[in-house]
């Protein structure tokens, strides 16, 4: 299960509805070992397209050395869909190379008459798609 606060949540759908028509991109970092998101990092979609999200390579170097100077790694893997449903398609599988994040998926199309968007979480591992359950909470216990 993905635990969320409500700011990560609405930075995140934000995020997506800002970039839209094109398909947003980001990371939510946590401590290490923890799976706690913490740190919301939006990433600029270097593909520029409604389509396709690509993380600029340069910024994801820099996106890896911060996080390991800051013993983080990433919690939250996000991008959104502009035209489909938040499922992760085969492209979206081929480059889930996290096997411990969350791979969250926000379309900002209306494609169930459940509103303008769809936020959902998956675990992709080994090319097998699970999705799970998300709690979206005020704020974190503490640990």
């Amino acid at each position: 299960m993905l635990t969320i606060t409500q700011a990560l949540y609405d930075q995140i759908v934000a995020h997506s509805r800002a970039d839209h028509p094109d398909e947003a991109c980001g990371v939510v970092a946590g401590p290490a070992g923890t799976d706690r998101a913490e740190r919301f990092i939006p990433m600029l979609n270097a593909a520029r397209s409604p389509t396709f999200y690509e993380f600029d390579s340069a910024d994801l170097l820099k996106l890896y050395r911060e996080l390991d100077d800051r013993d983080e790694e990433p919690v939250i893997i996000y991008h959104s869909h502009t035209a489909t449903e938040a499922y992760p398609s085969r492209t979206d599988v081929t480059y889930a190379n996290e096997p411990g994040a969350h791979y969250v998926l926000v379309s900002t199309a209306d494609t169930d008459d459940a509103g303008p968007f769809q936020f959902r979480s998956y675990r992709i591992v080994d090319g097998e798609i699970t999705e799970e359950d998300i709690e979206v909470v005020e704020a974190y216990e503490p640990a």
